[in-house]
């Protein structure tokens, strides 16, 4: 009976170590494929709860502040925001140790999706003295798309407000005053950090 019961045991465990690793996920994926960007979603377009990807356990959870779930006490996110596989932003270079950010506009993804997406332009933050660079994007599939603008010129003439909520959102989201801006760039200056970034070289 006991062998009986530890054969059990031993199995059970064994079915939930596979049932873990079937849900981590590797995102070894390069940062530009062809035309498109590659880019997992952490964060689902109007969502609150701070979500981020541990790379070390390949899983998804929330980040945590005070040991509890951080939530953004503001506006939800205004688009589904994640990172750019395969790149790194040196400390040593002037980043902030962390995935390239992107913020893809549209419909709300689920957390750890993959996204192919076209970069329209980059934001550019100060966030308590270190420089914080977002990438603002739309899915390369065009059919996908809620905002008609595949460049930044578009975005600023035909779509200002839609700029300016962006803007806004990341300038408040942490609370007054916390971020800067620094200046806003176009899709080039996008594909330019994606590459200087990239850990492919």
């Amino acid at each position: 009976m006991l062998n009986r019961l530890t054969t059990l045991f031993v199995i059970s465990l064994c079915l939930l170590a596979c049932q873990d690793q079937a849900n981590k996920k590797n995102y070894e994926l390069p940062a530009i494929e062809g035309d498109a960007v590659n880019v997992i979603i952490e964060i689902p377009a109007g969502t609150n709860t701070k979500i981020e990807y541990d790379v070390k356990a390949g899983t998804f959870k929330p980040d945590q502040e005070d040991n509890k779930d951080r939530v953004v006490a503001f506006l939800p996110y205004p688009g589904n925001y994640g990172f750019i596989p395969s790149t790194m932003m040196d400390t040593e270079k002037g980043g902030d140790g962390d995935a390239l950010d992107v913020l893809v506009i549209g419909e709300s993804r689920p957390t750890g999706s993959v996204l192919k997406a076209k970069p329209i332009g980059t934001l550019i933050l100060k966030d308590g003295g270190e420089w914080d660079t977002k990438i603002i994007a739309i899915p390369i599939d065009e059919s996908e798309r809620t905002l008609k603008a595949d460049n930044f010129l578009t975005l600023m003439l035909d779509h200002d407000p839609a700029k300016r909520i962006i803007e806004e959102w990341f300038l408040n989201y942490k609370g007054k005053g916390q971020m800067e801006l620094i200046r806003w760039e176009d899709e080039n200056y996008a594909l330019q950090e994606i590459k200087k970034w990239s850990t492919a070289k």
